[in-house]
């Protein structure tokens, strides 16, 4: 595959998050696998390192206009740092690499459908948590373990398969953190997964399953579509392209899941 086509990518994928807000890993991974044809492993590993380097702008400007709450991020890292590093023994124990791109198969696929999920529901499913009268309280007293308990979740499945830094974890943070302002919790979710992507991209990257190569050229492509894609989600309807994306994915989702089992 020539540069130009990881560039394309990168540039689509790139586009779609910035329009959308929609996580990158659950674009980028699944197309390397389903239309590049790059192993699992190393579509994984590389697209950590791109999804951390591309996000860490946001992360910078989030800093400067002080919206930014490590306090939130720390409490995520407790939990998904230990998490990431016991996934990446385990990856790099499992002897098969049939094996290990099964198990990467699965968990993205998985993963990915999941994403989908919140985010076509993700109004109707903060108006459930809201609904009973002692979830507050409750929340706000089991907060801290919930947040690393979330931190173990996300830090173990993005390991494995990319996803879930982004759209998986604003929702664990808007159900926990129901009072603080959105900004600040997509402030916290982006931080949170620019270094959990890069702390496992550079995990992949020891076991051999980064492609140096091609994340020059996603990025290549990706920076600018970001740009393209904020001045186009300022014209469009950003919940209906969240929509088709959202449907979009759970189709990929689906071919990931068949291409596992068969």
């Amino acid at each position: 595959m020539t540069g130009l086509g990881f560039s394309l990518a990168g540039l689509l994928v790139g586009t779609a998050v910035g329009a959308t807000g929609v996580g990158g890993g659950s674009l980028m991974t699944p197309i390397l696998i389903l239309f590049y044809g790059i192993s699992p492993a190393v579509a994984v590993g590389t697209d950590l390192l791109y999804a951390s380097i591309s996000k860490s702008w946001g992360v910078y400007l989030h800093q400067r206009r002080g919206t930014l709450d490590w306090y939130i991020v720390g409490r995520l890292l407790m939990g998904s740092v230990p998490a990431a590093l016991l996934t990446l023994v385990l990856m790099d124990n499992i002897g098969s690499s049939a094996e290990l791109d099964r198990m990467i198969k699965l968990t993205l696929a998985v993963a990915v459908i999941v994403t989908a999920t919140f985010t076509l529901l993700q109004d109707l499913l903060l108006r459930y948590f809201k609904a009973p009268p002692g979830l507050p309280a409750f929340l706000l007293r089991h907060q801290l373990t919930g947040t690393v308990l979330s931190g173990v979740l996300i830090g173990a499945v993005v390991t494995i398969s990319s996803v879930g830094a982004g759209v998986i974890g604003m929702m664990m943070l808007m159900i926990l953190y129901r009072q603080h302002p959105p900004i600040r919790l997509v402030a916290a979710d982006l931080a949170h997964a620019v270094v959990i992507t890069g702390i496992a991209g550079l995990g992949h990257a020891r076991m051999g399953t980064v492609d140096l190569h091609m994340l020059v050229f996603l990025l290549i492509g990706a920076l600018p579509g970001i740009w393209i894609g904020s001045r186009i989600g300022f014209r469009l309807d950003a919940q209906k392209l969240k929509r088709v994306i959202s449907i979009l994915l759970v189709l990929v989702g689906a071919m990931t899941l068949y291409k596992a089992l068969v």
